[in-house]
């Protein structure tokens, strides 16, 4: 009898580990201006930035930030849309030695006081359009992008009066801070998370190796740049190439890292306020984009789009999902429509700096719908019995359990919370509180976040699998589950749904009896409510605690 060996889930003719340089985030772009020069790296509203010109920017920010007393390790807050300024502000940050802290521009007032005052960030880079949230907060410098007052200082000033050179700043990639980001907040209050230049620079080279056929090398200057070794036939998009458009918030932790990625790659990238999809699939088709990328409720709703069917997106080569599960349905879909190009759903969190897996972006590659894929270059994932021990209590194939993950890219701890970092850093191990399992072949499916995993008469309910019948169904648009608590029982499942505008006749009882018919007793959808919409971040994740209040 014959046997087939399946294809590895591992990028051909690539090493299984990579060297990884020790240098700080800022030589990201130095290698990116030396060798992708004037090609545009960032169009917005008609303003246009080459490689070269980020570099120029970023290094007269610095320069400007060392000239009004920041010094190595100062925080920098950018409390900013995404706009030109912003990678100016953020590679000019890392480049003067501070530290750099994403800001969600729409958070009110009181916290984003408190989270300014967690940080302790001694400037804060603003936009017009929100600088006025700031008016009571007190720090040492305020620098504003497009400022609506007259006594404010203006950002294109500040840079412009600055010289155009590197600072000699001595940064130790291994200890010196690059980021203090902060967590969603989805489940419960943000935690600043406290990641190297080691952490950044590495996870960027992990998605952009794993998504070009690349090893990391340093040009002739010493700066990190990326060399495709990989066969063309199975990587056909090449470094320098590429172009995108943009819509996921640079403060959040999956955009930042797609903007390093996007800079190492040589990636041209369009920003898009935001998101109107016959405006989106327009500029796609306008400027031959060869990579979409962004949270399943984007594709949602270009799938949606009737001009999204019609347009030709020939150039699209590939596809990119994160920040939330994609619903199969939906995945189906998405191939249905680019069904030569790849498509890979990938998983991450705010503590191991983007992400921790990938579904192949090799040609050739085994890719699952409805997992997340396979762990990247030197990360390894685990299964454990939640709470369980990750050296002892890993559990088998198949099985569903609390994800631990262990990897180059983990986060030093959170910020001044010792005890909430011992909590999730276990012998080098983060226990990311979510609940997954891996199948024969080690890809990754996430079931739920434990937090969200409801307990009814003793038996684990996992919301997702709820929602994903939901979506399947044609009179449902979007939807999420929470749990009901009651005392008796535990918590009972309960949906909020928004119907498809083509939905005449929809009712309660009909979803209900839909998807209960597909489930044991224990699992039974108890509710449905009807809304206008589902709750989610900037970075498209489903706020499940404001569903939890509705139901209180």
């Amino acid at each position: 009898m014959t046997t087939t060996t399946p294809p590895s889930p591992r990028p051909p003719g690539l090493p299984t580990s990579l060297p990884y340089p020790d240098v700080p985030v800022g030589s990201i772009l130095a290698g990116a201006a030396r060798r992708y020069g004037d090609r545009v790296a960032f169009r917005h509203a008609g303003e246009e930035l080459t490689f070269s010109q980020v570099w120029e920017q970023a290094c007269r920010f610095a320069t400007a930030l060392g000239r009004h007393g920041l010094e190595r390790g100062d925080v920098v807050a950018l409390h900013l849309p995404n706009c030109p300024a912003f990678p100016v502000a953020y590679y000019g940050t890392l480049l003067a030695g501070a530290t750099f802290s994403p800001v969600n521009p729409l958070l009110p007032p009181r916290a984003l006081a408190d989270q300014l005052a967690d940080c302790g960030a001694r400037v804060v880079v603003t936009h017009g359009r929100v600088a006025e949230s700031l008016r009571d907060i007190d720090v040492d410098l305020v620098v504003t992008v497009s400022p609506r007052e007259t006594d404010a200082l203006d950002f294109d000033r500040f840079v412009a009066e600055a010289p155009p050179t590197r600072p000699e700043v001595e940064i130790d990639p291994r200890t010196d801070l690059a980021h203090l980001g902060y967590t969603g907040g989805t489940t419960g209050r943000s935690k600043g998370v406290r990641l190297t230049h080691r952490n950044v620079v590495v996870n960027a080279l992990q998605y952009a190796c794993w998504g070009s056929g690349g090893v990391p090398s340093l040009d002739d200057s010493g700066d990190v740049t990326v060399i495709q070794i990989g066969d063309d036939a199975e990587w056909p998009s090449r470094l320098g190439t590429g172009a995108t458009l943009n819509l996921t918030p640079w403060f959040h932790a999956m955009g930042l890292g797609g903007l390093n990625i996007g800079v190492l790659s040589g990636t041209s990238v369009t920003i898009h306020d935001r998101f109107d999809p016959r405006a989106y699939v327009a500029d796609a088709e306008r400027l031959g984009v060869t990579t979409l990328s962004g949270a399943p409720a984007l594709y949602a709703a270009l799938v949606k789009c009737e001009d999204f069917h019609t347009a030709d997106l020939s150039s699209v080569r590939a596809l990119s999902s994160g920040a939330a599960p994609m619903p199969t349905v939906l995945g189906e879909a998405l191939l249905a429509r680019f069904p030569d190009a790849v498509l890979s759903e990938g998983y991450g969190l705010t503590e191991a700096t983007m992400g921790v897996t990938a579904n192949p972006s090799w040609r050739s590659g085994t890719r699952k719908v409805g997992t997340v894929g396979v762990p990247l270059f030197d990360t390894e994932v685990r299964i454990v019995a939640v709470d369980g021990d990750p050296e002892r209590d890993t559990l088998p194939p198949n099985t569903p359990g609390e994800v631990c993950v262990r990897g180059p890219q983990v986060m030093q701890g959170y910020h001044n919370r010792p005890e909430e970092t011992a909590a999730v850093l276990d012998h080098g191990w983060l226990r990311t509180g979510d609940i997954g399992m891996l199948d024969d072949d080690g890809f990754l499916s996430i079931v739920d976040r434990k937090k969200d995993v409801l307990l009814y008469k003793g038996y684990n309910v996992y919301p997702r699998e709820l929602e994903e019948l939901l979506l399947a169904l044609p009179d449902v648009a979007s939807a999420a589950v929470v749990g009901r608590p009651v005392t008796e029982v535990g918590e009972l499942p309960v949906a909020f749904v928004v119907p498809s505008p083509r939905a005449d006749d929809v009712t309660a009882e009909s979803i209900l009896t839909a998807v209960n018919a597909q489930v044991p007793p224990y699992k039974r959808l108890r509710e449905v409510h009807f809304v206008d919409a589902i709750p989610v971040s900037g970075a498209g994740k489903v706020l499940k605690r404001q569903l939890r209040e509705r139901l209180r």
